[in-house]
């Protein structure tokens, strides 16, 4: 299995409430249920205070390299970071585990 974690910041001055945010969460909520490799999919708010803290994460897994090639190049996938870019910089991890 591989996880797929991404952290996302804001862009200085965005707030959570901002249109282009709730149409990118939804556009990333909905991905679960459209992308078959998908093993498992969270996301959420972080509810940290400190200041090294990420606004946003995303878990995911999938079974193999294969399927995570799938999932990134997937229209859906494609069309939910394209709205990411226009408000966060993110980081990015993925890495094998049982």
């Amino acid at each position: 299995m591989i996880r797929h974690l991404v952290l996302f910041k804001l862009n200085e001055g965005v707030e959570r409430d901002d249109p282009r945010v709730v149409a990118g969460v939804r556009a990333f909520e909905e991905l679960g249920g459209l992308i078959p490799e998908l093993a498992s999919w969270e996301l959420g708010w972080n509810i940290s205070p400190r200041p090294v803290a990420h606004d946003f994460a995303l878990n995911a897994s999938v079974a193999d390299a294969a399927a995570l090639t799938a999932y990134l190049e997937h229209p859906a996938h494609q069309a939910g970071v394209a709205l990411w870019h226009e408000f966060a910089t993110w980081v990015i991890a993925d890495y094998v585990f049982e």
